[in-house]
């Protein structure tokens, strides 16, 4: 670490590193059976508390990708780039009232048992597959470079490959313990989360409103955010008109307005929360009460998450604006959040950064637990040793775990899949936006239409893909700029681009159209359709109370902020 570091900061860090070590290690010894079985590892066998689903799937959720890219969103663009926060915390009361009870009744414990379950080996085989290359080569790699390049904008000066070998092993550390040892980890991850993040967000306000001479207050320096800002305060960007600057229409490229809330929002959210492995798998081992209590504590906790990880990009924008922050060469976005904490005094630096490691190593921890669920459950045992024991599951889990992350380093190590060439955020939403459309149809009428077909569900997620494909880089040179579909825009690279979130939202409407035809040749019930009953969707008065809380304080942000 450099010289701006000094010894309140690595001390900060140290005391953060032995806490959640030795918590981990002593949450491993107190529950550890004498023969752990997958249950146990995979799952933590149901013991994980409401809490600690809820915290457990924020710290997994909220990454290096959040922290830089979502605050570079927010210099660029604004408070818009919050609705993939705010509207997370819908999606996942939808994912508590409907989709979790679904998964419970089954005994479904990883997704592509759901598709075995629903339509067939075919299509679990393919998916498992598809998702171990998936959280391997795209989620494990960019959450290591831009965890790296995130920890090395606030220290300076280090190798990317120590730091990503840090990371990588402080993760495996986590991980090697199970999904109990992740879960209660991740309460303290997180508390160190929000705390480091409010704790800097706090001082950036203050900073802002000692530089325009109005003392050190912050409520002070977000006043001044909305009136030097105020283009930065509308949820809702206006579509562009014909004389639109280049800047505002890649702004509504990334976030197409209101269209953009009848599109892609959804399934970026409905997919990310409730059909993927890497999330669900913390509430999948619980009972229904509590993995539903869980899911909407973390949809609460998604609420403040805009602050922390998006307003200091506000901040730096103000900031260099106002000729206040020189340090952010050419007014990069990607440096907004970097730059903003270089302000920070000593000791906050070390909590900033035990902050941002503990987003980054939670990720991490969670992302490996589910490639090796998947791996183990899913392939190993069914086509490899059918006749595997629990010990020896859960020894091919750990060491799944091991091989995963050694070939995500090799292929981080010279950045091979050109994560840093178009930027990590871009990186992730591009390739798993491409499938999105494609595997949210497949599980949305898997649940909930009884005449779906496993030839059905293949030919959605083909057909998903090649629309995405098809959409984003071809549409407009085929049909042209404009039709009832959708409106292209110049993208400032000598073409024309239809915002991404409308390309996902008519990927999805055809995908949808083509797996019903195909569904309905077959019975009007297929023999596999789950039996759904109005019982299993009814809640209790304490979670009913939860979904109103969200709802109540989402209205009031988006009539403020509209």
């Amino acid at each position: 670490m450099n010289q701006s570091l000094v010894f309140s900061d690595y001390l900060v860090f140290v005391i953060y590193f032995i806490i959640v070590a030795g918590y981990g290690y002593w949450v491993y010894k107190r529950k550890k059976k004498a023969v752990t079985d997958t249950k146990d590892f995979f799952l933590a066998e149901g013991s994980l508390t409401w809490w600690a689903i809820g915290a457990s799937l924020i710290a997994s959720n909220i990454s290096a990708e959040q922290f830089i890219g979502m605050s570079g969103e927010g210099y660029f663009v604004g408070i818009a780039v919050a609705a993939y926060e705010w509207i997370a915390a819908i999606a996942l009361i939808i994912i508590a009232v409907w989709f979790i009870p679904i998964y419970l009744k089954n005994k479904i414990y990883t997704m592509p048992q759901f598709l075995k379950t629903r339509y067939n080996e075919t299509v679990a085989l393919i998916m498992a597959v598809f998702w171990l290359f998936l959280y391997i080569f795209v989620n494990l790699t960019s959450i290591l470079y831009l965890g790296a390049v995130a920890i090395n904008g606030l220290v300076g000066g280090e190798s990317l490959h120590i730091l990503m070998i840090g990371l990588a092993i402080f993760a495996l550390v986590i991980t090697l313990g199970g999904m109990k040892v992740i879960g209660y980890t991740d309460v303290i991850q997180v508390g160190v989360l929000i705390i480091g993040g409010l704790a800097t967000i706090y001082l950036a306000l203050t900073i802002v409103s000692e530089k325009f001479g109005l003392g050190s207050s912050a409520i002070a320096g977000f006043k001044v955010l909305m009136q030097n800002a105020p283009d930065h305060f509308h949820m809702i960007l206006a579509k562009p008109g014909p004389d639109a600057p280049q800047e505002y229409i890649n702004k509504y490229l990334v976030l197409p307005g209101i269209a953009m809330y009848f599109a892609g929002q959804w399934i970026v959210n409905l997919n990310y929360w409730g059909c993927n492995q890497y999330i669900t798998q913390r509430a999948l081992g619980a009972d229904l009460q509590t993995a539903r209590t869980g899911i909407l504590f973390a949809g609460f906790i998604k609420l403040m998450m805009p602050v922390i990880v998006m307003l200091p990009g506000i901040a730096a924008y103000v900031l260099y604006k106002n000729g206040y922050l020189p340090q952010l060469a050419g007014g990069s976005k990607d440096g907004a959040y970097s730059a903003i904490l270089g302000f920070l005094p000593s000791g906050l630096k070390g909590l900033s950064i035990a902050a941002l490691t503990a987003a980054i190593v939670a990720s991490l921890a969670g992302k490996l637990n589910s490639i090796s669920t998947i791996f183990t459950l899913d392939v190993y045992k069914k086509y490899f040793k059918t006749s595997a024991d629990e010990a020896n599951m859960v020894w091919v889990g750990r060491v799944t775990v091991f091989a995963s992350m050694i070939l995500a380093l090799i292929f981080t190590w010279e950045d091979l899949l050109g994560i840093g060439g178009e930027g990590g955020f871009t990186f992730i939403q591009k390739y798993t936006g491409y499938i999105s459309p494609g595997v949210f149809a497949m599980f949305i009428l898997g649940m909930f239409w009884k005449r779906t077909t496993g030839a059905a569900a293949i030919a959605g997620v083909i057909t998903g893909f090649a629309l995405s494909v098809f959409f984003n880089q071809f549409a407009p040179a085929v049909f042209g700029n404009e039709t009832i579909f959708y409106t292209a825009y110049p993208n400032g690279k000598g073409g024309y681009e239809i915002p991404f979130l409308i390309c996902m939202g008519l990927s999805f409407f055809f995908t949808m159209v083509v797996m019903i035809v195909m569904s309905l040749t077959g019975p009007k019930v297929n023999p596999k359709s789950f039996a759904i009953d109005r019982e299993m969707f009814k809640v209790k008065s304490s979670t009913l109370v939860l979904i109103i809380m969200t709802i109540v304080v989402l209205t009031a942000l988006y009539v403020k902020f509209w």
